[in-house]
Formats: structure tokens, sequence, C-alpha cells
């Protein structure tokens, strides 16, 4: 009987650890973060990375995690993007917002759109391909990144010979 009272607590333990990691602002104005995203954007010359999900999801929690826990992928997040957390949950699942992105939930949580600075969508990334075993990538979140920057959409690095 013990070892069930110790699995149990344990289990409970974990279970309440992680519903009370809040990222994600349920009741945050996103019209407002964004277009406040986009002067910034604007601004610095950088992208709008807009990283959607929920307080709910592990995978959205994951990522960011990795985010910023690692100095490479937060460096070059704050080199080339503003980032920006859309909340998608039962208490708000912003559905302005994500049919004026195009509907980017049908990839699933969490789910990247980018925007450049003037508000234009130029990607819809789904973190599925960002996975790897029980985690993310850090080579293939940093291609992303890498990829999708204000640098790699430069037409000076694309010489017409």
């Amino acid at each position: 009987m013990r070892p069930l009272f110790t699995f149990l607590f344990f289990f409970i333990l974990c279970c309440g650890y992680g519903q009370s990691v809040k990222i994600y602002n349920p009741d945050a104005d996103v019209s407002s973060a964004i277009s406040q995203g986009l002067i910034r954007a604007k601004s610095e010359n950088k992208h709008l990375l807009l990283q959607i999900g929920g307080n709910w999801c592990p995978w959205c929690l994951k990522f960011h995690k990795l985010c910023a826990d690692d100095q490479e992928i937060k460096t070059l997040i704050s080199k080339s993007y503003v980032a920006i957390l859309l909340n998608y949950s039962k208490e708000n699942r912003n559905y302005a917002a994500l049919k004026k992105l195009e509907y980017p939930q049908r990839f699933g949580f969490p789910v990247f759109v980018i925007l450049d600075s003037n508000g234009k969508r130029l990607h819809t990334q789904n973190s599925a391909y960002l996975e790897e075993d029980d985690g993310y990538s850090k080579k293939k979140v940093l291609d992303f990144l890498t990829q999708w920057s204000p640098d790699a959409l430069k037409p000076e690095n694309y010489p017409v010979k």
C-alpha cells in the first residue's frame, strides 16, 4: 500500500508542477501585442515570431524552455526577431487573430508564424518538423530560425549571374 501512496504523491506533484508553469496569458490583448511588436520589429529591422500555443500544451512549454535555456537559440531570436506568445486555450482561442494569420492552428501546437515588419505572413512552421525524440532538435530549430531571419531574405544574398 505504501508504494501506491508514494507513486500517487509523486504523480500528483509532477502533474501539479507542469500545470503551474504559465508562459501564455489568456487575457493578453493579442491585436495590441502584434501591433506593438510590428512597430518594434520595423524600428529594429527584425521579423515578428509568433509562438502560438497554451499553458496546457507540454510541447509548447518544452519549446519555450529550450529557447530560454539555450544561449545560441536565445541570441538568434534576440538578434533577428521580436517574439510574442499568442495564447490558444479554452479560456481564449484568439479566433480573430488566427483567422488573420490564415488558421495556423491546423498544424497543432505549438505552431510558429513569422511576419515581416510590415505584418506580411512569411511562413507558418509546423513544430512537428522540429522535434527529435522527446524534445526539439537544437539544429532544426536553429535552421528554421536562421532560414526565416531578415538576413536570409535579403535579395543581395542571392545575386543574379
